[in-house]
């Protein structure tokens, strides 16, 4: 693959100079744990399929990673070949990330709940060398998905299937042999590492917009992030990760597998979500850290309320991907014992703002942090003149983690000669620098040329006893241009009505222009694999009348 990843090198000099680049790889740190620490912990991996639990110490991760890169390298994978691989949170999922740094392949990690629509699209424009699948996950046959698509992709060489059992077992031609031992394999595993600015990842945009893009990303663009954002959050090798949001998604791949080794911590992945299992895991493990959405903390709360059982383990969960409602905050505080911290980033960066741990509990459910070391934000006007506090406007990130850059797509890499990336996000910032996302440039409702504050209203309701999930989208209107439709999932045994959400709305003094105008009431809402809320697809199902 040539990978097209022109916003890197022109900010190579001064990210180095300005100590924002490490130029190291997850070689180095790995070699480094497994120096220092080689019997401890590294990775502990839960089956739920099978009710199992993995652990693997460092020395036993390095040899593992070593075996499969010369078992790749058998298959004819090399340098900036591109290893694609739809596994859920598995130990084979960290293992094969290690194993193609080691011969300098490209991993692209693939959302399990993906189907022939989507993977087609993904491993065609990625020229995917080899596919990893699981034979079946929670009830479906992806291996016998990944061998239907395969007449369709010119590059595909190889499919892999973990518990295949077949010729193509992943076991069989990748962990079990020992071929490490063989004579060329220490050729083969020093010739091709890769540099610090090659590409080590491509991850796929989950497409809340039309076509998904290949974002590229760089060891030093990665790094560049997880340093300062486990120093923003006192993280370090005492600590224990529990992770549980796919590592497919830049959450989990960069707090959940990159992240405890750069630090030489302790990592426990958990493949199916499962609250109960979730707090026991903590309990049992020890976890101390933990990053996932908004219903992943709502869910942890709630058992751990219910059960009475304490989490006393665990000091911090990162809540990103949506604004955090504030009574959840309260709840979770109160039933967790730990430090809830918002955040807000894109797969193209990773996280970009955060709130600090020493920060009030309020600014979790009123901001979205403040930049990270290296990152700067910005809110603009449509002409890109700074907005002063309090005023909302595109978001501009210039940040040391910014991404390569899309493949093959450089026409949509939306940064400036400057190095501003446009978000696309709408957000505020207070005077203390830190900001509040407001919604997607597309997502704004226009009604009658008053914008209505989308995420605000639907904060509150929120607030709401009998609601779940809640999104507000623009229906057209002749007269105003614009109305807005609330679409709402209500809690398990609750309803809502029409005139339950406006009375709810009056009775929390906002201008009656803001209160929606419709309201849909559906059993779920139409997502992201990361769980983020579709509204595209909400606004096209409004449009069709098919809601």
């Amino acid at each position: 693959m040539n990978f097209d990843a022109i916003l890197l090198q022109p900010r190579r000099a001064d990210s180095i100079a300005r100590g924002l680049w490490h130029d190291r790889t997850i070689n180095d740190d790995l070699d480094a744990c497994v120096a220092a620490a080689p019997d401890k912990t590294a990775l502990t991996a839960v089956r739920s399929d099978r009710n199992e639990i993995r652990r693997f110490t460092y020395r036993e991760m390095a040899q593992l990673a070593d075996r499969m890169a010369v078992g790749l390298s058998r298959l004819g994978v090399g340098r900036n070949d591109v290893v694609a691989m739809q596994l859920p949170n598995w130990h084979q999922f960290t293992l094969l990330y290690l194993a193609c740094s080691r011969i300098g392949a490209t991993l692209n990690p693939l959302m399990p709940i993906f189907r022939e629509r989507e993977l087609a699209f993904m491993l065609k424009h990625g020229e995917a060398k080899v596919l990893v699948v699981p034979s079946t996950f929670r009830g479906f046959d992806h291996a016998a998905m990944a061998r239907g698509l395969k007449p369709q992709l010119p590059d595909l060489q190889h499919i892999l299937v973990v518990d295949g059992g077949g010729d193509d077992d992943f076991d069989a031609r990748l962990t079990k042999p020992a071929w490490e031992r063989e004579p060329d394999a220490r050729a083969i595993l020093t010739g091709a590492r890769p540099g610090p600015d090659d590409v080590t990842q491509l991850i796929y945009t989950s497409g809340t917009t039309g076509e998904p893009k290949g974002v590229m990303h760089s060891a030093n663009t990665l790094m560049a992030n997880i340093i300062p954002y486990a120093e923003r959050l006192h993280l370090g090798a005492s600590d224990i990760v529990l992770m549980a949001s796919p590592m497919a998604h830049q959450t989990g791949f960069m707090y959940g597998l990159m992240m405890p080794i750069m630090l030489r911590a302790s990592a426990v992945l958990l493949d199916v979500w499962e609250p109960t299992k979730a707090a026991d895991l903590i309990r049992n493990e020890k976890a101390s850290f933990t990053m996932a959405s908004t219903p992943f903390l709502s869910d942890l709360a709630r058992v751990v309320s219910e059960s009475g059982k304490p989490v006393p383990s665990l000091e911090t969960f990162l809540c990103a991907g949506a604004p955090i409602p504030g009574p959840l905050v309260e709840q979770a505080r109160a039933a967790l014992g730990a430090k809830i911290v918002s955040a807000w980033g894109m797969t193209e960066n990773g996280a970009v703002t955060l709130i600090k741990p020493e920060d009030d509990d309020e600014r979790a459910s009123t901001t979205d942090g403040c930049g990270l070391a290296g990152v700067e934000v910005k809110v603009v006007d449509g002409e890109g003149k700074a907005l002063p506090p309090g005023e909302t406007g595109k978001l501009l990130v210039r940040a040391c983690s910014n991404f390569g850059g899309y493949l093959k797509r450089p026409q949509w890499n939306a940064t400036d000669a400057d190095g501003w990336f446009d978000t696309g996000d709408l957000a505020y910032m207070d005077a203390s620098g830190y900001i509040r996302i407001s919604g997607r440039s597309k997502d704004v409702i226009i009604r009658g040329g008053e914008n209505i504050p989308v995420v605000e209203v639907e904060a509150l309701l929120y607030k709401h006893p009998a609601v779940a999930q809640v999104a507000i989208v623009a229906y057209p209107d002749e007269r105003l241009g614009e109305r807005a439709c609330a679409v709402i999932v209500p809690k398990a045994g609750q309803s809502i009505d029409f005139a339950d959400m406006v009375d709810f709305l009056k009775a929390q003094k906002i201008a009656v222009q803001f209160i929606p105008e419709k309201l849909i009431v559906r059993e779920a809402m139409p997502a992201t694999p990361s769980g983020k809320i579709q509204k595209f697809r909400l606004r096209e199902m409004l449009q069709q009348n098919a809601l």
